[in-house]
């Protein structure tokens, strides 16, 4: 394998990705060539990647653009497809988009994979394609259950890729993760908006009671799992990744807090969101079993260097963004 397209690739996860194999911190990327296929909607920033690389190529497009995709995706020998509209909150208001991208999107890259025989096509979806779990651990073998139009939208996605491997013969590899934290995450999502919005001094809305809880990942470890999955996993295999530390969004709110020298007094519990999932938790058994995945980021260690982050990176974030 010399070549991967990744899609998406200047999106919060996606660029991590592409960062960690053009540095080789991944495994098994060294001298990996890589194009990445991106819109630059908002959460994705070009700035987000080296503004010059020699294993790198950039194309501003359309993953549901057939004809592009049939231009750039002869030659790759993977595709890592991260490319999705992913906030909840924005799928509950326009749900129109997500089946776009999520669904369509997905149709059309594994159609051009199959067309010009990839090697190997790696589909990033999520635990929330699993719905809400009260006790427990989900395991590759629970059932599809999504409650939000996000989340159907990539559960959508999710059986498409498997229906592709079982029809077509396509190597397709699946992971499903838990909730990403770190670096570059654009502030509509939880931490980064509590985060920025603390920064400048503005109050932060609390869903609810707090009560809902999310196993919470760094990005870095997600995407060391995703690198093991598409080298050394197996075709047509499902791989929870998690991050095994689990807190309610009260919870982390209270960290966040204390690492901001902030109090409560901030916080604002508004209405719940519709259909919100109360529990996520997943059984990553079997990606640590197969392919000696670990998680080495801890909660203590990531969410201050996620802070600090913010902190030095306030100006690309002005005040009021969300």
């Amino acid at each position: 394998m010399r070549r991967l397209l990744v899609t998406g690739g200047a999106g919060f996860i996606g660029s991590h990705y592409v960062r960690g194999v053009l540095s080789g911190a991944l495994p098994d990327s060294a001298d990996l060539q890589v194009t990445v296929l991106d819109l630059l909607t908002y959460a994705g920033r070009r700035e987000n990647l080296p503004a010059a690389h020699p294993r790198l190529r950039f194309v501003h497009g359309d993953v549901c653009d057939q004809e592009l995709l049939d231009r750039i995706v002869p030659g790759h020998d993977a595709v890592v497809h991260f490319a999705a509209e992913s906030h909840v909150d924005r799928s509950l208001t326009g749900p129109g988009a997500f089946v776009h991208t999520n669904v369509v999107g997905t149709q059309r890259l594994l159609d051009a994979a199959v067309r010009h025989g990839t090697e190997r096509f790696l589909y990033v979806s999520t635990d929330e394609v699993y719905g809400s779990i009260r006790t427990g651990r989900w395991t590759e073998d629970s059932p599809l259950l999504p409650n939000s139009p996000y989340a159907a939208s990539k559960a959508a996605g999710d059986l498409l890729a498997r229906a592709y491997h079982r029809t077509y013969g396509l190597d397709v590899r699946i992971t499903r993760c838990s909730n990403n934290y770190g670096t570059h995450q654009h502030p509509e999502k939880l931490i980064p908006r509590f985060v920025t919005r603390i920064l400048a001094g503005q109050p932060v809305p609390l869903y609810g009671d707090g009560r809902n809880v999310r196993e919470w990942l760094h990005v870095e470890d997600h995407c060391r799992a995703l690198q093991l999955v598409l080298t050394r996993g197996r075709a047509g295999e499902v791989y929870n990744v998690g991050g095994g530390e689990a807190l309610s969004n009260r919870d982390m709110t209270a960290r966040l807090l204390n690492l901001l020298d902030a109090r409560w007094d901030v916080v604002r519990h508004v209405e719940d969101r519709k259909g919100h999932d109360l529990r996520y938790a997943i059984d990553d058994t079997k990606i640590r079993e197969e392919l000696g995945y670990a998680p080495r980021w801890s909660l203590d260690r990531g969410l201050p260097q996620v802070v600090a982050w913010y902190r030095e990176h306030a100006r690309m974030w002005p005040a009021g963004v969300l």
